[in-house]
């Protein structure tokens, strides 16, 4: 495994007051570096960052898996001028993955692939444009109907038990069954595409991950493109960009990407805030505040892709005092940004000036796709079960390990059993 590039050279004055100039990476290719891949990184992230920007400022160094360096950026500022500077920072790994070994646990979220996330330029357009217009012609007033239809019988599966756990029994298979209606996908499809998909992003068996997240993706491609209707894979498969197999696959596999895992995580951390927090009333719908405010505080502080948006310099730059190596990862710490004391203060109720989405040319192109999902499933939720109420304290929850994402391992819950509900 390759380290950081060699340091550096800068010029060795430096003007009274300012601080002297990091050479090489943040600490020197053979200094410690903040793991993000284990588990106690996962139960306490805030803890971290807190720790990361008393020691180094707003350049963290980190690492991504054993033996995967990497920069974090927590700053809000400078993850702007980042997100928003793709000459210098852009999104194409192939130089860093030369040297990455195949059964890297990381490599498979984050090596080049023909699509819209991980290319610059023209090339990057021509898929974004394609990739924006299967997501554009998603009719928003229908996909209401369709939460509720996939919610109502997921929460008459166990609203008689009188308990839940909301992440496998309700976030989980509602968001991907949603994502398979958005796709054309069937059931039996879905299935295999959101077990590798979650293999993908828990970085365990990454690659058997991707292995079966493609073989289920390309059966849906051909029976697309011989059979098309109103849905972001036909309209993929339709574009004028005529985009190839691959190509299609690819941006199937971020379309998911950014669907299953984060919505989840939105819905599950959005209610374990709800739960918790008097402002949204000790029953749920007794609160003053709404849930699209509790959605917005969620992706201030516990965004759901809390490390993303992975660039790699092309060559060596200056970032607030330290150089950053040539070809080596740079992720933005949407979490930390957030909560970037430089810019935090205050009451930010409505407030939605969060990075939670992302910046620049690669910005999620689905938010209010992704809105309406969390909002409606989290509404059909309360609407049903208002008395819900945490099984556990909220301290004994356990966390997903992973550098990448904000996930709870569970999310237990009691109510009153209630009787099944009926579709209107």
């Amino acid at each position: 495994m390759t380290s950081s590039q060699p340091a550096v050279t800068a010029p060795h004055a430096t003007a009274p007051g300012v601080c002297p100039v990091q050479h090489g990476s943040p600490i020197g290719p053979d200094g410690p570096r903040i793991p993000l891949h284990g588990s106690e990184f996962a139960a306490d992230p805030h803890g971290a960052y807190d720790g990361m920007r008393r020691q180094y400022g707003s350049v963290i160094p980190i690492e991504l898996a054993p033996g995967v360096p990497a920069t974090l950026i927590i700053g809000y500022n400078t993850a702007l001028r980042i997100l928003n500077d793709p000459d210098h920072f852009p999104a194409d790994p192939r130089t860093w993955q030369k040297d990455i070994p195949a059964d890297c646990p990381v490599k498979p979220m984050m090596e080049w692939y023909p699509n819209a996330l991980r290319n610059a330029g023209a090339v990057h357009a021509r898929y974004r444009q394609a990739y924006v217009a299967s997501i554009d012609g998603i009719d928003l007033h229908a996909l209401h109907a369709t939460v509720e239809k996939i919610a109502i019988p997921l929460i008459n599966s166990f609203c008689e038990a009188g308990s839940a756990d909301l992440v496998t029994q309700y976030a989980f298979p509602l968001v991907f069954e949603v994502l398979n209606q958005m796709v054309g996908c069937s059931t039996e499809l879905g299935q295999r595409v959101a077990t590798g998909m979650a293999m993908l992003f828990d970085t365990v068996e990454a690659a058997r991950g991707m292995e079966m997240l493609s073989a289920a993706l390309m059966e849906l491609i051909a029976l697309r493109r011989a059979e098309p209707g109103d849905d972001v894979t036909s309209r993929l498969a339709h574009h004028p960009a005529k985009l190839d197999d691959e190509e299609m696959l690819c941006q199937l596999i971020s379309f998911y990407g950014a669907g299953i895992e984060p919505q989840q995580n939105l819905i599950t951390n959005t209610l374990l805030l709800m739960l918790t927090d008097d402002r949204f009333g000790g029953h749920v719908l007794g609160g003053s505040l709404s849930t699209r405010d509790a959605l917005d505080e969620v992706l201030f502080n516990d965004p759901p892709m809390a490390n993303f948006s992975i660039t790699y310099p092309r060559q060596p730059i200056l970032i607030d005092n330290t150089w950053l190596p040539a070809h080596q990862p740079v992720l933005i710490s949407l979490a930390a940004c957030n909560n970037d004391p430089a810019v935090r203060g205050g009451d930010r109720t409505g407030n939605r000036s969060h990075l939670a989405w992302g910046a620049g040319p690669h910005a999620c192109p689905a938010r209010s796709v992704a809105y309406l999902v969390v909002q409606d499933a989290i509404d059909q939720l309360l609407d049903a079960l208002p008395e819900l109420e945490l099984a556990v304290p909220a301290a004994e929850l356990g966390w997903r390990p992973g550098p990448f994402h904000r996930a709870m391992a569970a999310l237990p819950v009691v109510f009153p059993p209630s009787p099944p509900l009926h579709l209107g």
